[in-house]
C-alpha cells in the first residue's frame, strides 16, 4: 500500500471516529436558579416526592438533554414516576447512569439550549424502607431526608433551594416534632397547612448550592402509619458509624440531649407553652459547662418564674445602693442619681423601667429587659452543654444553702446568707428553706436591708456586737429570724403584686419574641405548639443517603 492512500485510509477512519468523540465529550454547565422539593410522608409509610427544578443552561455549554434524579434507595420504581419539561411530558425515564439509585430523564427534543431556561417536574410514590424508629422516643418515627442535588462539575453559582415535609394524614399540631436544620437553612421551619389539611413544614435557603447534599428530618407518632413499616437503626446507623468505611461520621449533627417540649391540652397546654420562654437553639446540646453566668442568667437557664428573676435582680441592685424601696405593694423604687457604675445591663435596663411613672409602660420595659436576658443567655449557651451546665448550677445552689445551714453561729449564718443570697434563691423550695433556717433565731440585718424594707425601723432595733466590714468596725441590729424569713421570702409576691399583672401574660409577651409558637393552622384554628429542636436521627432514618450527584 503506498502512502497515499495509507494517508487516506487514515483519514477516512478519523472523520468516522470523530462524531463518535464529540457526542461523548459534552459539556454540562448550568445554574438551578429554583429547586423545590416536597416530600410527602403517606399513611402507609411510604414515601412521594415531587420535584420542581428551574435550570438556566450557560451560554457556552452543550444542551442539557439529560436530567439524574437521585431517589433515597432502590425501591422506587420507573413505573410510578412521571416527569415534564416546561409542561411537555417526559416519556424516556430509565435507571441513571449517573446516580446509583436514582433515573435519568431523557429530554429529547426539549433539550434546553445554551442561555436557555427550561423547568423539569418529577414525581414518584411508593418509596418503600424511610422510616425509622426515633431514637430519642420509642413512641416516635423519625424521617430523615435529603434532596437530590447535582455535580459540582457542572453547577454554577447560589441556588435558592426549598423542602416542604407533608406529615402523614391525621397528623396533629402539636405532635411533629423537627431536627435541626443544614447549615444556611433556618434552625425553626415554617409551619402549614397543605391543601389536604396535613400538617406542613418547610425549610428555604435563598443562597443554597445545588452540588450539596442537605439533610433533613421530623419525627410524629408512630401511630399514624402501619408497624410494620418502620425499621429499627443498626447499630452503625444509631451511632452514626459507616458499615463500609467503619469511619465515625455525625449524620445529623446532633450530639447528646435536647429538650422536648412537652405540651398538654387545652388551657393548662397553653399556659406551659407560655412559660417556656427559652428559645429552642438552646437545647441544641454543644459541649462542656458554661461558667460565669450570674445568679438571674442561671435562673433563666433553670426557666425559674420571671417573677423571682426579678426579684433577684432586685436584691442585686438594692445591695449595690442602685436603688431603694419606697413602697413594696404594688412595688416602687427610688433610683440613685446617678446610678453606679458597674451595673449590668439587665440592672441597668431594670431601672430605667422603674423611672416609668405608667404601669403598663414600665410593664413593658420590664418585658423586653427579660426578652434581652433571654436572648443574652441564649447567645452565652451557643457551644456549650445545657446539661451539664444547669448540673453545674444547681450544684453552686446547693453548696451555698449547705453553707448556710452549717454555720455554726447567728452571726456567721446571717453573713453567708446575705453573700449567698442570690444563688440560694435559685432553689425551688426558696421560700420554706429561708424559714425553716432562720426560725427561732436571731438574724443580723445586712447592711442594706433598710434600703430593702421601707418599714424597717432601723438602729432602734437592738444592736449586734460590733463586726469587722472591710476593715471598718460596724454595728449591725438584729431582728426575729421568723420577721426577716417572712420579709426576704414574701420578696416574689411583693414583686408581682399589683406590677406584673397576670404572671402568665407577663411571660406570654415575653416567650412570644423569644420561643414563639409555629404559626396557626388555617383548618383548625388553633395553634402549633409542637416543635422544638428535637434531634432525632443519629442515623435513625438515614437510609435516604443523598440522593445526586448526577448531571
Amino acid at each position: 500500500m503506498n502512502k497515499q492512500r495509507l494517508f487516506s485510509l487514515l483519514l477516512l477512519i478519523t472523520l468516522l471516529l470523530a462524531p463518535v468523540s464529540v457526542a461523548y465529550a459534552q459539556t454540562y454547565a448550568f445554574t438551578v436558579r429554583m429547586e423545590r422539593v416536597d416530600v410527602y410522608w403517606e399513611s402507609d409509610g411510604t414515601q412521594t416526592l415531587e420535584y420542581e427544578i428551574l435550570f438556566e443552561n450557560a451560554d457556552y455549554a452543550d444542551p442539557i438533554d439529560y436530567v439524574d434524579i437521585g431517589f433515597p434507595n432502590d425501591t422506587y420504581s420507573t413505573f410510578n414516576t412521571t416527569a415534564s419539561i416546561d409542561g411537555q411530558t417526559i416519556n424516556s425515564i430509565a435507571p441513571s447512569a449517573y446516580v446509583e439509585t436514582g433515573v435519568e430523564l431523557y429530554l429529547g427534543a426539549y433539550a434546553i439550549q445554551p442561555g436557555d431556561t427550561g423547568t423539569v417536574r418529577v414525581r414518584t410514590t411508593g418509596i418503600r424502607d424511610v422510616l425509622y424508629t426515633d431514637n430519642l422516643d420509642d413512641s416516635y418515627a423519625s424521617a430523615v431526608f435529603a434532596p437530590n442535588y447535582f455535580g459540582s462539575d457542572f453547577v454554577i453559582g447560589p441556588s435558592d433551594i426549598s423542602v416542604t415535609y407533608h406529615m402523614p394524614p391525621g397528623v396533629q399540631p402539636s405532635e411533629p416534632r423537627w431536627h435541626p436544620a443544614p447549615d444556611g437553612f433556618p434552625e425553626q421551619p415554617v409551619t402549614g397547612v397543605d391543601d389536604e389539611g396535613r400538617i406542613t413544614y418547610t425549610w428555604r435557603n435563598q443562597n443554597a448550592s445545588a452540588a450539596e447534599c442537605y439533610l433533613f428530618g421530623a419525627s410524629f407518632p408512630k401511630n399514624y402509619v402501619p408497624t410494620n413499616v418502620i425499621t429499627e437503626p443498626s447499630f452503625f446507623q444509631r451511632y452514626g458509624i459507616d458499615p463500609e468505611l467503619i469511619i465515625p461520621f455525625v449524620v445529623c449533627c446532633c450530639i447528646g440531649l435536647f429538650l422536648v417540649a412537652m405540651i398538654w391540652i387545652g388551657v393548662v397546654a397553653d399556659r406551659r407553652r407560655r412559660m417556656q420562654y427559652l428559645p429552642p437553639k438552646i437545647a441544641i446540646e454543644g459541649h462542656g459547662i458554661k461558667r460565669g453566668l450570674t445568679a438571674p442568667e442561671a435562673a433563666i437557664l433553670l426557666e425559674q418564674p420571671m417573677d423571682k428573676i426579678m426579684t433577684m435582680i432586685l436584691f442585686s441592685v438594692v445591695k449595690k445602693g442602685a436603688a431603694e424601696v419606697t413602697k413594696q405593694e404594688p412595688l416602687e423604687l427610688k433610683v440613685k442619681s446617678p446610678t453606679p457604675t458597674g451595673l449590668r445591663d439587665y440592672e441597668d435596663e431594670f431601672l430605667l423601667a422603674f423611672m416609668e411613672a405608667d404601669t403598663p409602660k414600665r410593664r413593658r420595659a420590664l418585658q423586653q429587659m427579660m426578652v434581652s436576658l433571654v436572648k443574652g443567655v441564649a447567645n452565652k449557651m451557643k457551644g456549650f452543654s445545657k446539661r451539664e451546665t444547669l448540673a453545674f448550677y444547681k450544684t453552686i445552689t446547693e453548696e451555698a444553702w449547705q453553707q448556710v445551714e452549717a454555720a455554726k453561729t447567728p452571726k456567721v449564718q446571717s453573713k453567708l446568707f446575705d453573700e449567698n443570697l442570690e444563688w440560694t434563691m435559685l432553689d425551688p423550695n426558696y421560700d420554706d428553706r429561708t424559714r425553716d433556717v432562720f426560725s427561732n433565731r436571731p438574724v443580723y440585718v445586712p447592711t442594706w436591708y433598710h434600703r430593702y424594707n421601707p418599714t424597717y425601723a432601723g438602729p432602734s432595733v437592738a444592736k449586734a456586737p460590733s463586726v469587722s466590714t472591710g476593715g471598718a468596725k460596724v454595728s449591725l441590729p438584729t431582728l426575729p429570724g421568723g420577721d426577716f424569713a417572712a420579709s426576704i421570702a414574701g420578696g416574689v409576691q411583693n414583686f408581682a403584686g399589683g406590677l406584673l399583672g397576670s404572671l402568665s401574660d407577663f411571660t406570654g409577651g415575653v416567650t412570644k419574641v423569644t420561643n414563639p409558637p409555629p404559626p396557626p393552622s388555617r383548618s383548625s384554628g388553633g395553634s402549633f405548639s409542637g416543635g422544638g429542636s428535637s434531634c432525632a436521627c443519629a442515623c435513625a432514618g438515614c437510609a435516604c443517603a443523598c440522593a445526586g450527584g448526577g448531571r
